[in-house]
């Protein structure tokens, strides 16, 4: 897995969100946050976060999705059930993922961190294929940014957010990446 120049993964799905913007100058990429989303919440396999990432989810078709009305999010990258990826934002761009958070002191994560969310929920396991594809995706991460560590959205806003949840395993994610490079990750 290759990621080129301006920021796209060579093997993803691209697909452009208008929700994003610039970093701030001279801000370097050095950290991945790892979310968890399924629309409606539990449900696998619609276009719903394809939708929402790109603007045009129709929130008055699923009672479940109400909430979401009006809301301008989006991540780089998504890894579906069966491990397909898909591309939203540059990762030189700022997607839109982490709201109000914190790493090392360091305030609006968005600033310096490319988000990665996985089709799943706080409560159930991930596919195989789902780790697979994400150990790829970081090791060409770790390849082309400056990553000091990869960590969950819950490490970056406690008590606001649970993903990647208790079913993410984080020692498989581990077991499966090859970077060579001294990566911080939680729990660990």
């Amino acid at each position: 897995m290759r990621i080129s120049e301006q920021g796209w993964c060579e093997q993803a799905d691209i697909r452009n969100s208008p929700h994003f913007d610039e970093r701030p100058e001279g801000e370097e990429i050095s950290l991945i946050v790892i979310h968890n989303i399924s629309l409606p919440p539990g449900c696998f396999g619609g276009s719903c976060v394809d939708e929402l990432f790109c603007g045009c989810l129709d929130c008055q078709k699923n009672e479940k999705l109400k909430d979401l009305e009006g809301l301008r999010v989006s991540s780089h990258f998504f890894i579906d059930r069966s491990g397909n990826l898909f591309q939203y934002v540059a990762c030189d761009k700022r997607a839109w993922h982490a709201g109000v958070s914190s790493f090392d002191g360091r305030e609006r994560c968005n600033d310096f961190s490319i988000g990665i969310e996985l089709e799943g929920t706080d409560f159930q396991p991930f596919e195989d294929i789902q780790y697979r594809r994400l150990s790829e995706l970081i090791d060409a991460l770790t390849e082309k940014y400056p990553i000091e560590a990869v960590i969950g959205h819950s490490d970056i806003a406690p008590g606001r957010k649970t993903d990647p949840g208790p079913y993410f395993n984080w020692m498989k994610l581990i077991g499966l990446c090859h970077n060579g490079k001294p990566i911080r990750y939680p729990y660990v």
